[in-house]
């Protein structure tokens, strides 16, 4: 007799696709919302970018037309210290357009004033660089101290060495990171795969663009949405794969990808790419979200190779066994017990999906009986398992913005142009909030990636998100109610430095939660390394962290509202009490 997901890897290996369009829609229609909780909401958010001097524009393509699916996918951003000064700040990635290359057309590096304002400080730190970029990661894979930077494109990819003062290297050729062929680099991650102390990096690539050789719009079935002429793709269009770098320790990679089996799995659209011990095992596995095909969880197997097992474990279709549009994803302990989920976003006309870990390597798409079904209008990117509120429970965030900005000129009712989604979590289910959690989140834009972290060190979970040809916002979050917190930021000794891979589990007011150190998540982007636990009522918390290595270290009734530094082997060597208004 065939089980259940059984028949949904038959179902997916069947190639059996709903619609005739370039990119997977099931077609779903919103359930009735339910009566509104009343319950007051005590985060809010306000996008103060532009008085913080973030006024350039991430120029990507045409702003009412769209020609080819380069266009579309936008970009990420990274909130980073690069300079060690204990304010994160912020790498905004970019693209260009068809016809040319706009002198506006930049990545930048913004340096934080510590004032809640910025300065550009690009051309000093050697990062103008134009092209079509698509995804950054962060991860200080030399081990000297400084986070460093690699960033995926359409055409090369380029890692950054962080020179530890205020500038970066391009070292793409010394560290054998060159590749002969034009690629469209996608998700990446720093990970270290086999628990040596140095991070070894997964790179995925889309699709094979070429754009002498696409079709136009309306050229085909894979042209057409809602039978209007679009930019073509995913489907129809050469599939990407995915890469394995190991890291040889001194300072240069080489290429594994064949030898550990990653490129076992093909045929898929890869977009972000996430690497986390999803099975408890202290080994990280790596979960990619797809494009109109399956997604894909590379289960370590703990030799130097990977098993894809996205299908056997219940994350790599919807529940009913449909290909989805993945875009981003979000890790996190949303049901407190311990174990990371997945939360992935997806196309118009669908839900976001959200998978519970069952702890015994699978997970149950819990989207319905969690209260997201609710919401199917919008084309889902950035995403985040975070707790904006500091009321101990994980809250669920993403970012909006459709890729077609021709169909709202006939179909009004799809816009390019959408809020950022809120769900607050309540325990039991999640509620949508949107003017409820201020201006910064009812306002519309064609969003994409979007990076979690606390750029003023208040105590609370800020964003970064890039909008299409538009400036970034910047989400100032002003939490009260008087909910406490805690941040951990670990320092590998024998583990990568960066601590990448390292997991925080906290225990505080009769709630257990876990969170890991996450080289990138969201869509295409790289959160503060630092974690952030908000605790509600709890005045401490006890914590269990494990290395990257596997090593354990617990610490007994720490102090809320502080951020505290673990360097390892070593218990708290620093507490910073930053936080209060």
């Amino acid at each position: 007799m065939y089980r259940r997901r059984d028949w949904l890897k038959l179902l997916a290996l069947s190639g059996i696709r709903a619609g005739a369009q370039g990119i997977s829609s099931r077609s779903v229609k919103p359930l009735p919302r339910g009566k509104p909780s009343g319950l007051p909401f005590h985060a809010r958010f306000t996008d103060i970018a532009r008085a913080a001097g973030l006024d350039a524009p991430t120029i990507y393509g045409g702003v009412d037309t769209k020609q080819a699916i380069i266009e579309t996918t936008g970009c990420g951003a990274a909130f980073i210290d690069y300079d060690n000064d204990g304010w994160l700040d912020i790498f905004v990635l970019c693209g260009t357009k068809l016809d040319g290359d706009p002198k506006e057309a930049t990545n930048r590096l913004y340096r934080n004033n510590r004032d809640g304002t910025f300065t550009d400080v690009t051309e000093k730190a050697g990062l103008r660089r134009t092209g079509w970029a698509s995804a950054a990661c962060v991860g200080d894979y030399n081990n000297d101290g400084y986070e460093d930077l690699f960033i995926t494109c359409w055409g090369q990819n380029v890692l950054y060495r962080n020179n530890g003062n205020g500038t970066f290297s391009d070292v793409t050729k010394q560290a054998g990171l060159l590749h002969p062929e034009r690629r469209w680099g996608s998700g990446c991650t720093f990970v270290d795969t086999n628990r040596n102390g140095h991070l070894d990096l997964f790179v995925g690539t889309y699709l094979d663009f070429d754009p002498e050789k696409i079709p136009k719009p309306g050229e085909n079935i894979n042209c057409t949405w809602k039978g209007i002429p679009v930019n073509c793709g995913p489907r129809g269009l050469p599939p990407g794969r995915c890469y394995l770098y190991r890291n040889n320790g001194d300072g240069t990679f080489t290429d594994v990808s064949e030898k550990s089996g990653i490129t076992a799995a093909r045929g898929n659209y890869c977009m972000t790419a996430v690497a986390a011990d999803f099975r408890g095992t202290g080994w990280p596995d790596i979960y990619v979200a797809c494009d109109s095909t399956p997604s894909l969880l590379f289960r370590n197997n703990r030799d130097g190779t990977f098993t894809e097992a996205g299908l056997s474990t219940g994350v790599a279709l919807s529940e009913d066994g449909m290909e989805q549009a993945g875009m981003g994803v979000g890790v996190g302990d949303f049901d407190l017990d311990g174990r990371l989920d997945i939360f992935k976003t997806n196309f118009a006309e669908d839900t976001t999906v959200l998978y519970r870990n069952n702890g015994t390597g699978t997970f149950d798409d819990v989207t319905i009986r969690s209260g997201l079904g609710v919401e199917t209008r919008f084309v889902g990117w950035g995403a985040g398992i975070f707790d904006l509120d500091n009321d101990g429970l994980p809250d669920l965030f993403w970012v909006t913005g459709s890729v077609y900005p021709e169909v709202e000129r006939v179909l009004p009712q799809f816009p390019y142009k959408t809020p950022r989604m809120v769900f607050r979590n309540l325990g039991s289910k999640f509620e949508e909030l949107i003017e409820e959690a201020g201006s910064g989140i009812a306002a519309v834009h064609a969003s994409r990636g979007c990076a979690f972290g606390d750029f003023d060190n208040d105590g609370d979970i800020d964003m970064i998100v890039i909008n299409l040809n538009e400036p970034p916002s910047l989400l100032r979050n002003d939490v009260t109610g008087g909910g406490h917190w805690l941040k951990v930021k670990l320092v590998g000794v024998k583990s990568n430095r960066s601590a990448i891979g390292a997991r925080v589990t906290a225990s505080y007011g009769g709630k257990i939660q876990a969170q890991e150190v996450l080289s990138q998540a969201s869509f295409y982007s790289a959160n503060d390394l630092r974690l952030h636990f908000g605790l509600g009522a709890a005045e401490s918390a006890d914590l269990e962290i494990r290395w990257p290595n596997g090593a354990r270290e617990t610490l007994a009734k720490v102090a809320a509202n502080r951020l505290i530094t673990v360097r390892e082997g070593s218990g708290i060597v620093k507490t910073d009490r930053f936080g209060a208004r």
